[in-house]
């Protein structure tokens, strides 16, 4: 039997169609690594898990299609000390940011239509958009420019009139740019000569270091009617598993259109929402705790790997990625030779390959993604590992 052109088509993730070839190497007891996943070690709230072991009830029934009244409720809380006004019913809960960001791009786009994205970018973004018979269209940035956003010339030339808005991800999943308020005004320029939305991806929003400060899509002025922001639960309270996000939007016609598809999957998960609801109140102290910690393992990869001769990276501002330029001519060939073809003392790395993180057929050959979420020992490690599997390949 025949597939759909759809299913066939739809691309692999680097984050994970390595899995099998880590899987092998664990059954020959080697100790993988995993810089392949943003999967943080760090401990989840307590108040999140106590709010999930709170629940009570006889039944656990299903919930509203937009989520539970309540945790909308502490989301407008949560929003509020952000400096981000909003209400319970511009607010709707979805099962993960994966299904908030799929829900966004049906909800703005038809089919053979196309959203702009600075890449590279959050390699599912490929996905979601061929689930739909939506292209995405990349714009290249540099790391030489710290990944900044390109002028807005390099905009034009992808706009066109099957254009029906801009996605970006903000701090940005891979690179760890945050974009300035002033560049975040300049697309909004766009989107409003162009007739487009924005949608805007604000996961990490935690996740900045230094003197470097988020700005959310739903604080530029005059553009409520655009604006559609995705969030999660998963990293920002180490609840990866919870599958927990939501949009919010100030547009009614959009969140119309999302009740209905909400409607069609029933409800988000009740006890995450509970969990998450809890969570709300966790205190600032975690959130220091958690970012000074993110930023030393920031500073121990990034040290470590620019030690190395012919790898080139910048250091993020924000999330906890990096991407990163290894000396080899196919990231993919290289990054499957490291988990089936070498190991040192017992141990080898996972990474993502680059090219998966791009729209435009050529580009990423020679880069990966590094997620800094591990220990920073097993960061030197993992260094180490790749120090002598980059001598090994390139003699090999």
């Amino acid at each position: 039997m025949k597939l759909s052109a759809r299913a066939v088509g739809l691309p692999a993730s680097p984050i994970r169609k390595l899995v099998p070839f880590a899987d092998a190497a664990k059954s020959r007891g080697i100790h993988v690594y995993h810089l392949n996943i943003g999967q943080p070690d760090i401990r989840t709230p307590g108040l999140f898990l106590d709010g999930i072991r709170g629940y009570r009830a006889d039944v656990l029934a299903y919930g509203p299609s937009n989520g539970l009244l309540s945790y909308r409720q502490a989301l407008c809380r949560y929003y509020d000390s952000w400096n981000i006004p909003l209400t319970p019913d511009e607010i709707f809960v979805t099962t993960a940011g994966s299904e908030a960001l799929l829900f966004s791009i049906i909800a703005i786009a038809d089919a053979g239509d196309n959203v702009i994205v600075m890449e590279p970018f959050y390699t599912n973004y490929n996905g979601f958009a061929a689930m739909v018979d939506v292209e995405v269209r990349g714009i290249p940035t540099s790391a030489d420019d710290g990944f900044a956003v390109p002028a807005s010339e390099k905009f034009l030339e992808k706009i066109d009139s099957r254009t029906r808005g801009i996605l970006l991800c903000n701090p940005n999943n891979p690179t760890g740019a945050v974009y300035p308020e002033s560049d975040l005004k300049r697309l909004v320029r766009l989107a409003e000569d162009h007739d487009l939305f924005i949608i805007s991806d604000e996961v990490y929003r935690e996740f900045t270091y230094g003197d470097t400060s988020h700005t959310s899509i739903l604080q530029i002025p005059d553009l409520d009617g655009r604006a559609v922001m995705v969030d999660s639960v998963s990293k920002r309270y180490s609840a990866c598993g919870a599958r927990i996000g939501c949009i919010a939007s100030r547009n009614r016609d959009i969140l119309t259109a999302v009740m209905k598809m909400g409607q069609a999957r029933l409800c988000p998960p009740t006890l995450e929402q509970l969990g998450a609801s809890a969570a709300v109140d966790t205190p600032a102290e975690y959130f220091q705790r958690v970012i000074s910690e993110y930023e030393l393992r920031r500073d121990t990869l990034f040290g470590g790997l620019m030690e190395i001769d012919g790898v080139f990276c910048r250091k993020p501002d924000g999330a906890f990625y990096m991407m990163v330029t290894l000396p080899v001519d196919d990231s993919d060939r290289f990054c499957q030779y490291m988990l089936e073809d070498f190991e040192l003392s017992g141990r080898t790395v996972m990474m993502a390959p680059g090219a998966g993180f791009y729209a435009t057929p050529g580009l990423g050959l020679d880069q990966v993604r590094m997620a800094y979420v591990l220990k920073q020992e097993d960061l030197v490690a993992s260094v180490e590992i790749l120090r002598e599997g980059l001598r090994s390949y390139s003699g090999g």
